[in-house]
């Protein structure tokens, strides 16, 4: 009885841990191969540069920033902190991305900044950012890139993104993408 169980056991294993996953990725590769690859983003020279389904931490003034991410965006493990809105850290750390966020966009008031600048994604990876977002960035990088207003604001707009199948999510924009296009647009 024991080796009968032993043999469906290990029969098992090899259908549902060998052939199946190599059959599914093969199959994944011929129908969508951009997909099963990773939905990987490459510049200009063909460089992998990132994915566009996970975010980057940009920092520096010359580019869009995207969301908060509290686990540094480390596909890895994906996840946030979840704090309730009264807990002090999350407070503590909003009122610190606030006065860094107000430090390097000047021009911006407080009440002006969207939401999505100063909190996570439920995953934490999130690349994407709404319009208003990126539009509320542009003075800054058009100043840092000594770029006109109007290159950028036409650049946000080539780079967002509608709702899904028309209906679901709101419109969007990749920063990942975004700041590619940026890049490319400097040159």
């Amino acid at each position: 009885m024991i080796w009968k169980n032993l043999r469906l056991s290990l029969v098992l294993l090899l259908i549902c841990g060998v052939a199946y996953p190599l059959a599914m990725t093969g199959v994944a590769q011929v129908v969508m191969p951009a997909q099963a690859s990773g939905s990987l983003i490459t510049d200009a020279s063909g460089k992998v540069v990132g994915s566009e389904l996970i975010g980057q931490t940009f920092t520096d003034p010359k580019y869009f920033w995207g969301r908060i991410s509290s686990i540094d965006n480390n596909a890895s493990g994906s996840g946030s902190n979840n704090y309730a809105p009264s807990n002090p850290a999350l407070i503590e750390r909003t009122q610190k991305d606030i006065a860094a966020f107000l430090a390097a966009n000047p021009g911006v008031k407080q009440e002006d900044i969207p939401a999505d600048l100063l909190t996570n994604s439920a995953s934490g990876l999130d690349p994407h950012i709404s319009p208003k977002a990126a539009q509320i960035q542009v003075e800054r990088v058009a100043k840092a890139r000594n770029l006109e207003t109007v290159q950028l604001q036409a650049l946000i707009e080539a780079n967002t993104e509608g709702r899904s199948l028309g209906v679901f999510g709101e419109p969007r924009v990749n920063v990942v993408k975004l700041n590619i296009a940026l890049d490319e647009l400097d040159k």
